[in-house]
């Protein structure tokens, strides 16, 4: 795990970040990967603190690992998805929106961003002034948003909620690139909308054994349903 910032780590695997968050008394694990790391194993060597999982969203490449777990934070819209589509395990923790997890002199408090899947959540770090984890805003990235789940209009109204926020400077999200800042949030909102106004061209690939469109708005690129043509 790599260090980003006092009692901050985060951990790439295959494109996708696992985080780690310590406070004074305990730590939270944001995320459990693509590739199942041995996570049980990583963090003692970071902190001999007790900790929990919790998880953005309950896609294939966030849960990888929550075997490792009995129990773990996640937004109940996720729970169908996780345990019927996914075939997940363990007991969900449910959090919402404006829930607080606090470490110990570290306030985490959860924010809920629908659209890309319904129960997507982030986490402000009111210490830093930073929201952890989530694939709903990334810059020079791909945000999924084909296939179950997916409502760009949903997503379009989440991130409109969370521009008019004033307590966060920058973001760290799960992919692509490390530290953005909060100015990608208009950029986003923008793209998303000239998608859905059928402005923006798109390109046929295919992704892991299905085939989807790629609507490269600058900022990032979307991936969309091919019946969207």
């Amino acid at each position: 795990m790599k260090k980003l910032f006092e009692n901050t780590w985060v951990l790439e695997d295959q494109g996708v970040r696992i985080f780690l968050l310590a406070g004074e008394k305990r730590a939270l694990v944001i995320d459990t990967g693509m590739t199942a790391p041995d996570l049980r194993g990583m963090i003692p060597q970071m902190t001999g603190l007790p900790y929990r999982l919790l998880n953005t969203h309950a896609d294939r490449d966030h849960i990888s690992g929550n075997s490792q777990f009995s129990e773990f934070y996640m937004h109940p819209s996720e729970a169908a998805f996780y345990y019927n589509i996914q075939d997940g395990k363990g007991r969900i923790l449910p959090v919402f929106e404006g829930d607080v997890i606090d470490l110990g002199n570290r306030v985490l408090e959860v924010i809920h961003l629908p659209g890309h899947t319904p129960g997507s959540i982030t986490l402000l770090d009111r210490n830093s002034r930073c929201l952890i984890g989530g694939d709903p805003i990334q810059e020079d990235g791909n945000i999924f948003m084909f296939g179950p789940q997916r409502d760009f209009s949903a997503y379009i109204a989440s991130l409109e909620r969370l521009e008019k926020r004033d307590d966060f400077d920058f973001i760290y999200p799960s992919h692509a690139k490390e530290k953005v800042s909060r100015n990608v949030i208009p950029q986003l909102i923008d793209g998303a909308r000239r998608i859905l106004k059928g402005e923006v061209e798109g390109r046929e690939i295919e992704l892991h054994g299905r085939k989807a469109l790629c609507r490269d708005v600058g900022i990032t690129r979307f991936l969309c349903n091919p019946e969207e043509a």
